[in-house]
């Protein structure tokens, strides 16, 4: 993998780059689709490719594991060839979602024990088992295994947690060396920095990535309920001591004001469920605001959906239709609200990408923040 950092912007830490890998460029800042179980919900491949046009999207190790499960992927070839992807793919490590399983989880010294939420069926991660699981699923970036603390969490716990983080990360380093690439192409590893919400421990945790020389880094464990005052606060402490020549990936962020406002502090990914999640609830994203199109203002509204057209769905279809799917609760709603919060997201990194390349972003950034506020 490789990172050209192109331009910055004057007024704030945004930064405009690409990330070449194997399975070609992706330009940055970037959103990445969630793809948990192989698959962005709710739409198809072609029209991720030709519409939505992301130059990555996500995977997922913890729902990938368990279904279709890794033999499975191997035998097809890995998860490009499975799902029918050619582009970027990265997986997390699925530390995350074993936090989300607080109940039917135990975390110790070697790794998780966690009881599968398909089946109840047991099952035991380690940092070298995870490392085995992300090369046989064969994405072209893979996360290390680490521990996300709730919020909000004892400072204690944190220190801790954080600590075995960082000694995971060790043993997930040692473990990748021994293990050959399996599809005839590289895979790029990222640590995590943890640490919750306190300064300082959020800075011994970037120096020790920073030192762990990886190709590039995440910050994970924001977003995980505490106010984004707070967010914004340990994304700039992080950023401030992470390599400048290295991207930057902000785990499971989250709104388009986040997404912005992170870009601004010097965040280059970004992931969330949110646009496919919200849209499925008839929450859409626009440039001017949300629109919640089950109310009943756009029943006989016969606009079309986004005049700003990012994707086909934006202008072949009206507001009154889209809401008339969701009173029906026709599948295709979900499914257009989908396409249409995804090619957002993407309008919205691109878009910035382009003003930070001609040095307005920070201006342009502003003005997008306050209109996106409202809800139409």
């Amino acid at each position: 993998m490789k990172f050209d950092l192109l331009t910055k912007d004057p007024q704030s830490k945004a930064r405009a780059g690409s990330i070449t890998t194997d399975h070609g460029v992706i330009e940055t800042p970037i959103f990445m689709p969630v793809g948990t179980v192989a698959s962005v919900k709710g739409v198809h491949q072609r029209e991720l490719k030709d519409d939505i046009n992301p130059d990555i999207i996500l995977g997922n190790t913890y729902h990938l594991y368990l279904r279709p499960q890794t033999e499975i992927l191997e035998k097809a070839g890995g998860l490009h060839k499975f799902m029918n992807w050619d582009r970027n793919i990265l997986t997390d490590s699925g530390g995350y979602q074993v936090y989300s399983l607080s109940a039917n989880r135990k975390i110790k010294e070697e790794g998780v024990k966690f009881k599968s939420h398909i089946d109840g069926s047991y099952h035991f991660f380690s940092p070298e088992s995870v490392m085995e699981i992300q090369r046989t699923i064969g994405a072209d970036i893979i996360m290390a295994f680490d521990e996300c603390t709730p919020y909000p969490c004892d400072y204690r716990y944190a220190k801790r947690s954080m600590h075995m983080t960082h000694r995971w990360l060790d043993r997930c380093i040692t473990h990748l060396e021994k293990l050959p690439f399996k599809y005839g192409y590289s895979q790029a590893f990222f640590p995590i920095v943890q640490g919750s919400t306190y300064t300082d421990l959020r800075q011994q945790s970037a120096e020790y990535i920073a030192n762990a020389g990886a190709v590039g880094n995440a910050i994970g464990g924001l977003s995980v309920g505490e106010p984004a005052e707070e967010m914004y606060a340990m994304t700039d402490v992080v950023c401030s001591i992470l390599p400048e020549d290295k991207p930057r990936y902000l785990m499971g962020v989250g709104t388009p004001i986040n997404i912005l406002e992170n870009i601004a502090l010097g965040v280059d990914m970004f992931d969330c469920v949110m646009p496919t999640r919200n849209a499925r609830n008839g929450m859409l994203f626009t440039a001017h605001g949300t629109i919640n199109i089950k109310n009943k203002k756009w029943e006989d509204d016969f606009s079309p959906i986004d005049e700003m057209g990012m994707t086909f769905v934006d202008t072949e279809y009206t507001k009154a239709y889209l809401r008339h799917l969701f009173a029906a609760n026709e599948y295709l709603g979900k499914q257009i609200a989908t396409i249409h919060n995804l090619g957002f997201y993407m309008w919205l990194v691109r878009e910035a990408r382009k003003h930070i390349i001609a040095g307005d972003f920070r201006e342009w950034k502003d003005m997008m923040v306050k209109q996106m506020s409202q809800r139409l």
